[in-house]
Parts: structure tokens; C-alpha cells; sequence
């Protein structure tokens, strides 16, 4: 068996040498690939590391220089070649970067969906290594038991906050993810030195409590096999987080228009001399007698097989361009019960949460202060003691491990809906929350992260300021994935939220803190299976001389200011940004022939402006009057209350600019 294990090591290792070679030297130059980024040096340590893993439950992170695991799991050289050159075929039928990839199980491990971002995939990873720990005990699943996470990247990438992220997500909860680290001495050209003190995070690891960590070559074959028998087995064991680095050199440069100007040539001497090829030739000659030569020549037919076959793979059909950004299916509206208690709009958050928890034993619900606390403004109050500390549960504060530990959740098969406490914070998360929107598509609908991430956002009852008065719906709007609500009471807030907890989209759940706990807010409690679907706007005051499109808080001052023109202007709530309801807005300004947008976020770029770019282009002919948008000017919220007053728009002055348009 030993003899077979390696010359299959020898073999994958060729294959991947030989991709990379005729890439840079015949693809790359031709033009037929635009990205490159070369393995040669890397080999076998990744290839090792792919065929240790054979549970059905493993899960790989990779990253854009995995090719050789990625061969080791399962992937073929069709398959990758297609990758790189763009074909139908390859891991995301041409709509992804060429060296990233994915792979549902084939039996083995998993391949998730590999991020562009440096360091992204570790707190994903972490996702997964949690989940793999409630699938098998909570959920009672004996299947996920010996199953583990990998993050496999390089040594660039430990200076990432991902990297920071999982490292605390795993050691703290002692979860079964091997963090693979291949150290080739740079990131592009920088050296190792500066990414970490005196160039190895191993050692700066070394006393880093429930973590255990191995170095090893990466480059002699009994050594850098047993390096990584001993991780995979103690992650497998249930024994913990494990950091494994591995050296190796980098053959080539980052990328395929990297020349590596910056060694010299004594550095490409020695990295040349280190090369994994020649040492596993030689192993592989003291264990059988293998005609190395001719293995090589057979690997190379086999290669340039795969090759004709990816060249005669199709061009992606450019009908298909844009499908998969979203699910194509979604949860069937339902009408609100009559009869309900009156509730306050937290209150509502919190039973829609109970009710979804209790019909789905796959939902968890966690972020900062939402176990024991009940959360800061009280929307898990009791959750934790009703459904245990599995599924309701505190996390460090790091909101990039927040939302990417949901990543790796949902990829995972649960359901997380995650708590970000106000708006300003989600800042940290924004490259997770980026990648995570992007899944679907990228992997051309094999792959998705369904989540729901409540935002308290804007003005507060008492208290504001720069950091916990932000509202910025915009720049959420310009995510590609992502759905936004923005509920103004209680009944769409329950509604939208279980809408969004039962679909199979990331879903972006704003929740005004003006709103939580205020009269204007509540309505009757319209029942455990409403759901209201996202795109449907609500006329909470019809007219026919006026259109006011708003949401959030802002709903309540456009009808307060709107009391001195009775029948005369229509007010309209949005409720969701991503989608919104275009199809109502244009109906009711083409009645009207008149527009107005109001929203508390600043002025450039809000959403008023997609919404009157809307209007001009589809309604131009049926204006009386030129489109008008009220905001903040572009300014952070103050924290006196005199000064916040004269920067949100109140009452007094969207009702001047009712009077304005109405006069017009």
C-alpha cells in the first residue's frame, strides 16, 4: 500500500508540475489564460495533504496557488485547465478567476469556494470546523465525527485579520481545524520577515494556549509525510486546533508577470536545489524501481490530453451571465394574522428568532452579547436559556469572524443569522461580507451561503454619535448578493425577517434603533408563519399630487410633514433596498408627476439617487416637476443633540420641500 500511496504522490505531483509548466511557457504567452499563478515548489506537501483527506465531511479552504491539493482531492486537469481558460466546464463555467476553485464532495473532502481576498478563507474555515462539531453533537449526526476544516495558505496570508480571527475562533473552542501553512519565504516581494516577527509563525505560535503547532521541509518526502499524518491525526482525534508550516520554495514568481527581479541569483540557486521533484524522485527510487523518465513522459501525454479536451470545451453561453446572483426560488408570501397582541418592533425580532430556532434545529444565532446578556438591545433575551449555548451563543469580538464563521456555518448546511451590534461595525467585515455575496454566482449556483445578519442602524431614542448613528443603506445596496431589509414597524419587521430566515439568500436585516421600542413602531403581532416578500413596497398614504418615497424612521417624519396636505401627497415605504419595488414607485410618480426621496443617509451617493436615476430614465415624460432628494449633508452624525438635529431632516424641513414641489 505504501508503494501505491507514493507513486500516486509522484504522479499527482507531476501532473500539477506539468499544468503549471505549459502554462507559463505555452498558454500564458499565447494569451489563451490571463492568470497564472504557479504551484511549481508547492507540490507535494499539498498533494500529501489532499489525499490524507478522505472523510466526506472534510472541508478545504483554499487559496489561488492550491492547485496540486486541489488535484489530490478530486479535481481533474480538465476541469482546471477549463478553470484557467475560461471554459463551460470548469469549476464556475468561466465566471470565476481561473486559479480559484470549488468542488462538492466526491467522496472525500470538499473544496469551498476558494476567496481572491488574502486571508479570507480562514474564519470560513472555522465555520465549517464549528459547524462539523454541531452537526455530530447537537445535532446527533455520527457522520460529521472525525471530520475536520483545512485553511490552506501562505505564509502572506498570516498577517491577515482573517488569519487572527479563526486562530482565536479555534484555539477557544478547541475546534477541528488544521491551519496548513506553506512558508516560501515571500508574499509577492515582500519577505517573510515582514509579515511576522523573525519570519515564522510557528515559533511566534509556539506558546499559543490550545494550539498545537508543527514545523517541518515541505520539500523531503518522509518528513513533510509525516508532518502531516501527525496534524490531520490529532485534528481527527478531536484534539484541537492544529497549525502546521511547512517550508517550500517558490519556483516561480507570484504570478506569471512576476520575474522575481528582487532575488538574487544566489536565492533562486538555493530555492532550485530545494525543489520537491528531485528529493521525491529520489524516494521514490529507494522504495521501488520506477522508471522516473518515463513516468514523467506519461504524466506529460496525460496533461496534454486533458488540455485537447478542456480547448474543446465551449465558450460559456453569455445568456447565462448574470443568473445565479441570487436564488431563484423563494418563500411563499403568506397573509398576517388578525388578532395578535400589540408589540413593540424588538419584541417582534425576538419571537420571529424563538419561533424560527424552534422549527429549524439547524438555525444558530450568535455575535456579541447575545447568549447570556440576551443582546444590547434585547432581541435574544432568554434564547440562549430556551435553546442552549450551542445555538445561541457569544463570540469573541472580531466582526470579520463573525460574519466569515456564518460563511463556513452556511456552507456547512446550517443556518446562522448572526448579530452585528450596530451599523459602523459591520466596516471589519466587509471583505468577508463581500465574498460571502458573491458565492452563488461565482460557483455558478453550486455553492451558497444563506444568512441573516441583523444591523441595529441609525438615530437612537437618546444617544447618538459618529460610530452607532450610521445608517449607510447605500453602500450595502451596491453589494452583489446581498438582499436589505429596512422594516419601519413591527408587522414588516416579522414579516421580512422570517421571509429572510426561510430563503436561501445572505440577507442584510436592519433593525432602527428609533424604532425598537417607540409607539410608532408597533402594530398587532401578526402571527408565527407570516412572511412578507422582499421587493414589495407599502403606500402608507395615498395622493395624487405628490410622490414621497422613504423607509426606516424617516416613514413617520414624511407623514408627519405630509398632515398639512391631505390626499395630496402619497407617501410610500420601501421596506427592502435590495430588491426594491421599482414597479410601485413608477406607477405612483407617473400618477403623481412629482418625486420626492428621503432617507437619513448622506446625500451623495444615497439611495435617492438610484431611485431618481430610476425615475428620470423610465418616468421623464410624465414629470411636472424637477425629482428632489432630502438627506443628511455629507457629514458623520454628531453627538450633541443640537447639532444632529440640524443635519437629519425632520419633519419642518421635508414639509418645505413638500410645499416646493407641491407649488412647482
Amino acid at each position: 500500500m505504501l508503494t501505491l500511496d507514493w507513486l500516486r504522490v509522484a504522479r499527482l505531483a507531476l501532473t500539477s508540475r506539468w499544468m503549471d509548466l505549459i502554462e507559463e511557457r505555452e498558454l500564458a504567452p499565447a494569451g489563451q489564460i490571463a492568470y497564472q499563478f504557479s504551484a511549481r515548489g508547492h507540490e507535494l506537501s499539498q498533494v500529501l495533504l489532499g489525499l490524507a483527506l478522505t472523510h466526506p465531511h472534510d472541508g478545504v479552504f483554499p487559496y489561488y496557488r492550491s492547485r496540486p491539493l486541489a488535484l489530490a482531492v478530486g479535481l481533474t486537469p480538465r476541469e482546471l485547465f477549463a478553470a484557467g481558460l475560461g471554459r463551460a466546464g470548469g469549476p464556475s463555467d468561466g465566471r470565476d478567476c481561473g486559479v480559484l476553485y470549488s468542488m462538492k464532495s466526491r467522496g472525500g473532502a470538499a473544496i469551498l469556494p476558494a476567496p481572491g481576498d488574502v486571508g479570507s478563507q480562514y474564519s470560513p474555515a472555522a465555520g465549517w470546523a464549528q459547524a462539523i462539531v454541531y452537526h455530530r453533537d447537537t445535532l446527533a449526526e455520527a457522520a460529521w465525527g472525525g471530520a475536520l476544516a483545512v485553511a490552506h495558505g501562505g505564509d502572506g496570508s498570516t498577517s491577515a485579520n482573517g488569519f487572527w480571527a479563526a486562530l482565536n475562533i479555534a484555539a477557544t473552542l478547541r475546534l477541528p481545524q488544521l491551519f496548513f501553512i506553506e512558508d516560501n519565504g515571500y508574499a509577492i516581494s515582500v519577505p517573510s520577515g515582514l509579515q511576522t516577527p523573525v519570519g515564522n509563525i510557528a515559533d511566534n505560535l509556539s506558546s499559543y494556549r490550545d494550539l498545537h503547532v508543527l514545523q517541518a521541509s515541505g520539500v523531503i518526502p518522509p518528513e513533510t509525510a509525516a508532518a502531516v499524518a501527525e496534524a490531520v491525526a490529532y485534528v481527527r482525534a478531536g484534539r484541537g486546533p492544529c497549525l502546521l508550516r511547512l517550508t517550500v520554495p517558490r519556483l516561480a514568481g507570484h504570478s506569471i508577470s512576476d520575474t522575481q527581479a528582487y532575488k538574487s541569483p544566489g536565492q533562486r540557486a538555493e530555492e532550485a536545489a530545494r525543489d520537491p521533484l528531485p528529493h521525491l524522485r529520489e524516494y521514490l527510487r529507494q522504495l521501488l524501481p520506477v522508471d522516473w523518465d518515463a513516468l514523467d513522459r506519461e504524466v506529460e501525454a496525460e496533461v496534454r490530453a486533458a488540455l485537447a479536451e478542456a480547448l474543446a470545451l465551449p465558450e460559456p453561453d453569455p445568456a447565462q451571465a448574470a443568473r445565479f446572483v441570487f436564488a431563484e426560488t423563494a418563500p411563499p408570501a403568506t397573509d398576517p394574522q388578525p388578532g395578535g397582541p400589540r408589540i413593540n418592533l424588538i419584541e417582534g425580532v425576538r419571537r420571529v428568532l424563538e419561533t424560527e430556532l424552534a422549527a429549524d434545529p439547524r438555525r444558530v444565532v450568535f455575535g456579541e452579547d447575545v447568549g447570556v446578556k440576551g443582546g444590547v438591545h434585547g432581541a435574544t433575551l432568554d434564547l440562549q436559556r430556551k435553546f442552549g449555548a450551542a445555538r445561541v451563543f457569544d463570540t469573541s469580538l472580531s466582526e470579520e469572524g463573525i460574519i466569515g464563521r456564518a460563511v463556513g456555518m452556511a456552507l456547512a448546511g446550517l443556518r446562522p443569522a448572526p448579530e452585528i451590534q450596530f451599523r459602523k461595525y459591520t466596516d471589519p467585515a466587509t471583505e468577508a461580507l463581500q465574498t460571502c455575496g458573491w458565492l452563488r454566482w461565482r460557483t455558478a449556483g453550486r455553492f451558497a451561503a444563506p444568512m441573516v445578519v441583523r444591523v441595529p442602524v441609525g438615530l437612537g431614542k437618546k444617544s447618538n454619535d459618529p460610530f452607532h448613528t450610521v445608517t449607510g443603506e447605500a453602500t450595502f445596496a451596491h453589494m452583489i448578493g446581498w438582499r436589505l431589509a429596512f422594516p419601519s414597524n413591527v408587522e414588516d419587521a416579522v414579516g421580512l425577517l422570517r421571509a429572510a430566515l426561510r430563503g436561501d439568500d445572505p440577507v442584510l436585516f436592519f433593525e432602527h434603533r428609533a424604532l425598537l421600542d417607540t409607539p410608532p413602531a408597533r402594530r398587532p403581532y401578526p402571527g408565527d408563519d407570516y412572511v412578507l416578500p422582499f421587493g414589495r413596497a407599502a403606500i402608507v398614504q395615498p395622493g395624487d399630487a405628490l410622490t414621497v418615497v422613504t423607509w426606516g424612521e424617516m416613514v413617520y417624519r414624511c407623514l408627519e410633514a405630509a398632515q398639512a396636505w391631505p390626499g395630496q401627497v402619497e407617501v410610500i415605504d420601501l421596506r427592502t433596498i435590495a430588491p426594491w419595488d421599482r414597479e410601485t414607485v413608477l406607477a405612483s410618480v407617473r400618477r403623481t408627476g412629482k418625486g420626492l426621496v428621503v432617507h437619513e443617509d448622506t446625500l451623495t451617493a444615497g439611495f435617492a439617487a438610484e431611485i431618481i436615476a430610476t425615475l428620470a430614465a423610465e418616468a421623464f415624460q410624465f414629470l411636472d416637476a424637477p425629482l428632489q432628494r432630502l438627506g443628511v449633508p455629507d457629514c458623520p452624525i454628531p453627538y450633541n443633540a443640537g447639532l444632529m438635529q440640524a443635519l437629519v431632516p425632520d419633519a419642518g424641513a421635508i414639509a418645505r420641500k413638500m410645499a416646493d414641489l407641491l407649488a412647482f
